[in-house]
């Protein structure tokens, strides 16, 4: 077995000008009141690796420029299409109106596994919130579904970046085993 070199993956990566063409994952992303701007700039590289429609930066998560961001993303803010917007509600009823069922990242009576969507359940949008309180109950209001990711240890959670990767990558998982 032999490592690729950067050149060998380059190739089989799309090309910055080509990335309004590129087949994305119909999936638009609502960071809600995000504190760090290290998972930011994390979920912003998830983003890119998993080709999301868009991302919605919401409430009083960090957004470009800030340099911690712009460090962890490494060039993803270039690559993702993404908008900052106070009032997630008023970004969840815009999708809703398109017909995009609205999911949250978060534990509920009725959350399913992160594993178990499926294709009648895209085009989404993921909300995933705080990294201590996670999704408002004002925010689950307004969702369609909840979707968890199962703890068999003594915390409760994840880091919400590496939520946000595994959920992201099971649903990129699913959409491009059934499209």
């Amino acid at each position: 077995m032999r490592k690729l070199t950067h050149d060998e993956i380059s190739l089989k990566r799309s090309k910055p000008e080509e990335i309004s063409s590129v087949n994305k994952l119909p999936v638009y992303v609502i960071l809600n009141s995000i504190r760090s701007n290290y998972n930011v700039g994390s979920i912003f590289r998830t983003s890119d690796a998993a080709m999301i429609e868009k991302l919605y930066l919401c409430g009083y998560t960090p957004h470009p420029p800030k340099k911690e961001i712009l460090k962890t993303a490494l060039g993803a803010t270039e690559s993702v299409k993404w908008e900052y917007v106070k009032d997630a509600l008023s970004i969840i009823k815009e999708l809703k109106n398109k017909g995009i069922k609205v999911c949250a990242l978060e534990l509920t009576e009725n959350s399913r596994a992160y594993y178990e969507l499926n294709k009648n359940d895209f085009p989404l949008a993921l909300v995933v919130g705080n990294e201590i309180s996670g999704v408002s109950q004002e925010i689950l209001d307004h969702c369609d579904m909840a979707i968890e990711i199962p703890q068999y240890g003594i915390k409760q959670s994840l880091n919400v970046a590496v939520a946000y990767g595994i959920a992201v990558y099971e649903l990129r998982k699913i959409f491009d085993m059934n499209f």
